[in-house]
């Protein structure tokens, strides 16, 4: 076998997002197109003679072919070994996983996340580093540096391996081992959780309905939920992969499981319900006619984490990105743990973690996650909720309402306006840059503004600085309104709108959310303009 160099042109736009590289499939399937990315974070990575990669994805449209092409490329560079999930399943938990426990140098996830599958839908790419966690920007720049000067791409002759069979076969003189997705990440689940309580919550009757919503987290909620906990058959509904996610939008919020909420909100609810998205790194939890937030979420778990085996030590602290709820700050404050305010992306966490300032983190976008691994995790979540409720012997909806006489309910929900022309979203967001400081002070409606930025963070690690992170308007009750554009689309813009109230009075905690929220709606359209900039009567998702 040889390896072939050929010769190549950039292609524009090969900037990684906050989660990577996404686009349309059509995209990524022109010639050279792949493997022009790959060559540049390869050449990004430099030696790698002799080492490990980790390559897995959520099974969605071009998934395989994919792998084979950088498996074939990985030789053509010299890795020693490269690990590949059966079928090409790896869930982005999962390989952050294998990274850590197989002392890989990183790895390649294949996913879009959450975004729609299909020959029409969307594809992505990313990498992980030796931690396990995303790359940082600096590498990420240094990769969109490289796409622009490619001049070629080396990938080996030798056939990629099937991926269905496990075992260890030759490519080019490289090792490819074809591994169990679920094993690695399965054992370290065990080791955080009382599996012997969960079983026996299980066994005494208890029910779940667990959504795969036809992507990557089914083979592990077959496994881990109905294999090794004993939870009843078809307590996992849509849990095979689909390349196009059954024409559904793997998203895991109570839009996009619509079916999920229905069972959830019948007469003969089971007792929770639970899904995850395209990639299994998101979770929604759901108690009988109750949809939990995952700021909400976020907090519960820190605020009870000593009664899971895991984090009985306690926590060392606590993340949130910026426009996730403070609730989790009420809940530092009162563990005596800080609080860290970070922009977007899972990567911001990923310093907090390795240097032992956070123990759990989470995001507003369904994303949850802690020191295992340095992604969020979906079923993870799912399996910590799990624990608190068969240690408590108490229901979701009672759980969730205990957190809120303890500490306040924050009526919280982001508005979403996807697929917006990706000018006038730029010339509001920079209107509302150039007038936002002005805002101090001002009384607004029912509220007085106490402070008025473009968020920017310093990283209390390595120090370094993220700026133009959203625009945040807190008000002097602690009510904030929050505007920033999404990196995870692949169309135009995605506006979002964060929106929230505190209320202390528990007589007030079963009021209407949009209800509560409407005034400081109308004050973002005011300041905005939003629904004449994107052109749309209102948001394409309320979550």
């Amino acid at each position: 076998m040889s390896i072939d160099t050929v010769a190549t042109t950039p292609f524009a736009g090969q900037r990684p997002g906050t989660s990577g590289l996404r686009k349309k499939v059509s995209e990524f399937m022109q010639p050279g197109y792949l493997e022009n990315f790959v060559q540049a974070i390869f050449d990004t990575l430099g030696a790698v003679h002799g080492k490990t990669l980790v390559v897995g994805g959520d099974g969605r449209y071009f998934n395989r072919p994919a792998i084979g092409i950088i498996v074939r490329m990985a030789a053509a560079h010299g890795f020693a070994r490269v690990l590949v999930g059966q079928h090409g399943i790896l869930s982005t938990p999962a390989v952050s996983c294998v990274i850590r426990q197989r002392g890989a140098c990183g790895g390649l996830i294949l996913s879009a996340s959450h975004n729609p599958g299909g020959p029409d839908g969307d594809f992505g790419i990313k990498y992980n580093g030796d931690n396990g966690g995303p790359a940082p920007e600096t590498f990420t720049d240094a990769v969109y540096h490289a796409t622009a000067t490619l001049a070629h791409y080396r990938i080996s002759d030798d056939s990629a391996p099937a991926l269905a069979t496990l075992g260890s076969f030759a490519c080019d003189g490289m090792q490819v081992e074809i591994i169990d997705s679920v094993a690695d990440y399965a054992a370290l689940m065990g080791e955080l959780f009382d599996f012997d309580a969960i079983r026996a919550l299980f066994a005494s009757g208890f029910r779940m309905r667990f959504d795969g919503m036809h992507a990557v987290s089914g083979p592990y909620a077959h496994a881990i939920f109905e294999g090794l906990l004993g939870a009843s058959a078809g307590t996992v509904i849509h849990g095979t992969p689909l390349e196009d996610f059954g024409g559904g939008h793997p998203d895991p919020n109570p839009v996009c499981a619509a079916e999920l909420m229905a069972i959830m909100f019948a007469a003969d609810a089971p007792d929770v319900g639970a899904a995850s998205d395209g990639d299994a790194d998101r979770n929604m939890i759901v108690g009988r006619a109750l949809a939990v937030t995952p700021s909400d979420s976020l907090a519960i778990l820190a605020a009870n984490a000593t009664l899971v085996p895991g984090y009985r030590a306690g926590l060392r602290g606590i993340a949130r990105s910026m426009p996730t709820s403070q609730a989790a700050d009420l809940v530092a404050s009162a563990l005596g743990v800080p609080c860290f305010e970070t922009p977007t992306g899972w990567k911001y966490f990923g310093n907090l973690l390795d240097a032992g300032m956070a123990t759990l983190c989470g995001e507003e976008s369904y994303g949850t996650g802690s020191t295992h691994i340095r992604e969020k995790d979906g079923v993870w979540a799912v399996l910590f909720w799990l624990n608190l409720l068969a240690v408590t012997g108490k229901p979701v909806d009672t759980i969730v309402r205990e957190h809120w006489a303890r500490f306040g309910r924050h009526y919280y929900s982001r508005h979403d306006y996807e697929a917006v022309a990706s000018a006038p979203a730029a010339a509001m967001m920079a209107e509302l840059r150039a007038g936002v400081a002005a805002l101090a002070g001002a009384r607004l409606g029912d509220f007085t503004v106490a402070l008025a930025d473009d968020f920017s963070y310093t990283d209390p690690v390595d120090q370094s600085v993220a700026s133009g992170q959203g625009i945040r308007i807190v008000m002097t009750d602690g009510s904030r309104i929050v505007l920033r554009l999404s990196g995870t689309g692949t169309e135009g813009a995605t506006v979002r709108l964060y929106l929230e109230k505190y209320e202390a009075d528990a007589a007030r905690h079963d009021l209407d959310v949009q209800q509560v929220l409407a005034p400081l709606a109308a004050i973002a359209e005011q300041l905005s303009g939003l629904r004449a900039r994107s052109g749309r009567s209102g948001p394409t998702v309320v979550t």
